[in-house]
C-alpha cells in the first residue's frame, strides 16, 4: 500500500464498501458526537468523511489534532445508512472507518476559519494567504485560472501560433507607466527595467521572420492599486505579419469567445457570450461617456447643448459654461416620472459626492415638464428636448454641462448611477446573464494636455497612423487617428492592441510630434528602430489581461480574488514582507546611496 494514499478525497464510492484504503489530507472540520468523532478530511480534490469509533485507542491522539492539521488515515470504506446519506457531497454514500493515523503536520490554532466564510479582512487573508487559498472558493478561482490559461494556449498553438518566453530584465521606456527599476551591480548607476510589456520584443520577432507569436506575458506597471489593477500581472500578449486590423479581430476573437462559452456557467449560472459591432472611439465617449462602456447598460448619452444654447432657455447655470465652449449632455431614463421624490434626491446626492453641484433633470408628465429645471425650458425647447432624445411621456432627462471632456467622462458616470438605482425588473435595468464584448476603434493618436497644452500619445505610441507619413504631416495632431483598438466586455478594458508603425521614417515623425527628438528614439528605442531598417513586415497584435477574465468568469469584484500569492492594495506583501529594508553592504554593492523622505528616516530612527 503507498505511503500516503491509495486513493483521493473525491474517489470513494458506495462500490469501494469493504475495502482498506489510504487517505492523507487536512482536517477540515471535527465533531464530538457522544464518543465518536466524525472527521472531515479534505485534500485539493474532495472530501471524505471519516469516523473514530467509540473505543478506538485513537480517540486520544485524534483529540490532540487542530482542524487543518494534516493526517493520513488507514480504514475501512462502509455504506452509510440511507438516511445519513449526503446527497449533496459526491463521497456522501461512504465513510471511512478509521483504524490507523499518522499526524503528518499539526497545527497551531488557526487566526481565521478555513472550513467557513468567518468574514476575515483582506489584510489578515493575505498575511496567511497559504491558508486563505485552502478555502473552497479560492480553490475554484485558481483552477479556473489555470483552466482558462490552459484553453487559451491549446487555442493559440491550434492555430499556428508560436510560444516565446521574452526578457524580464529590459530597458526603461516611455509607455503610459512607471516602470519598476532594477540597479545594476556590473554597471554602476544603470538600471534595468521590469517590462510594462513586451511590445518590442514581439515587434522584433515579426521584423525577425516568425510571422505568429503568443506569450503568457508577466507585465510590471507601478501605478496605484485598484480593485481591477496589480503592480504584476499576467497577459495573453500575441503578434501577426501581414495583416490588417480585421484579420486580428477575427483570429483572436474566437479564442476569447471560446474561453468565455467555455467557463460560463462557473458561477452556477450561465451566461450568453454576445459581440456586439465595433464602436468608434468618439461614439463610444459621445453615446456612453467612457471607451470601456458596459453594453448591458442600455442607457444613452445625447448632446442637447443647442437647446440650452437658444435664446428662449434662461437656464444662467448652464449658459455661462456653454458660452465658455462647453456642452450640455443629457441620459434619457424611461419611465421612471412615477418614481418617488427619494428617487431623484439620491442621484442629485451621488453627484454632489462625485463634486457636482448635483444633477438636473426634468420629468415628461402630461406632454409637459416638470421638476427643478423644467421652468427654465420653454415649451419650444421642450419640443426640440423631445426631438433629440425621444422623450415619451412618463420618462426623465438628467443634464450634465461641463467641458466636452469633462462632460463626457462625468455623463459616463451618471449613465450607470442611474442604471443603478432603476428598480428590479425596470425595462432600463442592467441586462444580467451576459457578456457583452465589443471592439473599440479609431483611437486618437494623439491628445493635448489641458495643463501644459503639450501634445503626447494617447494611447500606444508604437501604433501606425491611419493616414501615414501624408496624415502626419498635413493634419492638426489631434485630428489624426491611429489603428489602435481595444476590447471591452462589461465595463472593463480586457484588451489593447494595434495595427504597429513599421515604417522607422514614420516613426520618427510620430514621435517628434510628441516632442520626442530623434535622439530620445534612439536611446529608448534604439533596438527596434535599428531593426525597421532592415526590411520590416506589416504587422499587429493585442493582449488580452488574463486577471480582468478570469476575474469576469468568476464574478469576483477584485482581481486579488483570482491570484494565489498577490500583494494588498499598498503594493505590500504581508506574508512575505516586502519590499523590505536590504543592507548596507547591499547598497553598497549596487552603488547606490539612500535619499529617503523625511517621514521615513523619523520613523526608522523611533523603531
Amino acid at each position: 500500500m503507498h505511503q500516503y494514499r491509495t486513493h483521493t478525497c473525491a474517489d470513494l464510492r458506495s462500490e469501494h464498501a469493504g475495502q482498506t484504503v489510504k487517505l492523507s489530507g487536512w482536517i477540515s472540520r471535527k465533531r464530538d458526537h457522544g464518543g465518536v468523532v466524525f472527521i472531515d478530511l479534505r485534500d485539493t480534490y474532495g472530501l471524505t468523511q471519516c469516523v473514530v469509533d467509540e473505543g478506538s485507542p485513537l480517540l486520544a491522539q485524534i483529540e490532540k489534532c487542530r482542524v487543518e492539521s494534516v493526517i493520513t488515515v488507514t480504514g475501512e470504506v462502509r455504506s452509510r445508512p440511507g438516511e445519513t446519506q449526503n446527497k449533496n457531497m459526491p463521497t456522501g454514500e461512504i465513510e471511512l472507518y478509521i483504524n490507523d493515523l499518522v499526524i503528518q503536520g499539526a497545527a497551531d490554532v488557526i487566526p481565521f476559519q478555513v472550513a467557513e466564510d468567518d468574514g476575515a479582512g483582506e489584510e489578515i487573508r493575505l498575511k496567511y494567504r497559504y491558508l486563505d487559498l485552502r478555502r473552497e472558493k479560492m480553490q475554484k478561482n485558481i483552477r479556473l485560472r489555470n483552466n482558462v490559461i490552459f484553453s487559451m494556449r491549446e487555442k493559440m498553438h491550434g492555430r499556428g501560433f508560436q510560444e516565446f518566453q521574452t526578457p524580464i530584465l529590459t530597458a526603461s521606456s516611455p509607455e503610459g507607466a512607471r516602470d519598476y527599476l532594477v540597479p545594476s551591480r556590473l554597471h554602476p548607476g544603470k538600471f534595468y527595467a521590469l517590462p510594462q510589456a513586451p511590445q518590442q520584443f514581439k515587434q522584433m520577432l515579426m521584423v525577425s521572420g516568425f510571422d505568429k507569436y503568443f506569450q503568457i506575458a508577466p507585465c510590471f506597471r507601478d501605478e496605484d492599486g485598484r480593485a481591477d489593477r496589480l503592480a504584476e500581472f499576467y497577459q495573453l500578449d500575441l503578434e501577426m505579419s501581414f495583416v490588417t486590423q480585421e484579420d486580428v479581430f477575427n483570429t483572436v476573437q474566437p479564442v476569447i469567445e471560446e474561453v468565455f462559452t467555455k467557463f460560463n456557467d462557473f458561477t452556477g449560472t450561465a451566461h450568453k457570450v454576445e459581440w456586439h459591432p465595433h464602436i468608434r472611439y468618439e461614439d463610444a465617449m459621445m453615446k456612453y461617456g467612457s471607451d470601456k462602456p458596459d453594453l448591458r447598460n442600455p442607457l444613452e448619452i445625447v448632446d442637447v447643448t443647442e437647446v440650452f444654447a437658444r435664446d428662449d432657455v434662461e437656464f444662467k447655470a448652464f449658459k455661462g459654461t456653454i458660452e465658455k465652449g462647453g456642452v450640455v449632455r443629457a441620459i434619457r431614463a424611461p419611465k421612471v416620472a412615477d418614481q418617488p421624490r427619494s428617487f431623484f434626491d439620491k442621484l442629485n446626492s451621488w453627484a454632489q459626492g462625485e463634486g457636482a453641484p448635483g444633477l438636473g433633470y426634468v420629468k415628461m408628465e402630461n406632454g409637459e415638464g416638470a421638476g427643478p429645471i423644467a421652468k427654465f425650458i420653454p415649451e419650444a425647447a421642450q419640443e426640440q428636448l423631445k426631438k433629440i432624445a425621444n422623450l415619451q411621456d412618463g420618462d426623465a432627462i438628467f443634464f450634465v454641462c461641463n467641458k466636452e471632456q469633462q462632460a463626457a467622462k462625468f455623463a459616463g458616470r451618471a449613465r450607470d448611477a442611474i442604471c443603478d438605482a432603476l428598480p428590479e425588473g425596470h425595462e432600463a435595468a442592467r441586462e444580467k446573464g451576459v457578456f457583452k464584448f465589443c471592439w473599440i476603434i479609431d483611437f486618437p493618436m494623439y491628445e493635448r494636455d489641458e495643463l501644459t497644452g503639450k501634445i503626447d500619445f494617447s494611447h500606444n505610441p508604437f501604433s501606425m497612423p491611419q493616414g501615414g507619413m501624408n496624415d502626419l504631416q498635413n493634419k492638426d495632431p489631434e485630428q489624426i487617428y491611429a489603428y489602435q483598438y481595444d476590447a471591452v466586455c462589461n465595463g472593463f478594458e480586457l484588451c489593447s492592441g494595434a495595427i504597429r508603425n513599421h515604417k522607422a521614417d514614420i516613426m520618427e515623425k510620430a514621435f517628434a510630434i510628441a516632442g520626442y527628438d530623434k535622439t530620445v528614439l534612439e536611446n529608448k528605442f534604439g533596438g527596434m528602430l535599428n531593426a525597421f531598417q532592415y526590411g520590416a513586415p506589416p504587422h499587429g497584435g493585442c493582449a488580452f489581461g488574463i486577471d480582468r477574465i478570469v476575474m469576469l468568469l468568476a464574478d469576483e469584484p477584485n482581481l486579488r480574488e483570482v491570484y494565489a500569492f498577490v500583494m494588498n492594495g499598498q503594493y505590500e506583501d504581508q506574508m512575505m514582507s516586502a519590499p523590505s529594508d536590504i543592507t548596507p553592504e547591499q547598497l553598497k554593492d549596487l552603488h547606490i546611496k539612500l535619499d529617503l523622505p523625511k517621514a521615513k528616516v523619523k520613523t526608522e530612527q523611533a523603531a
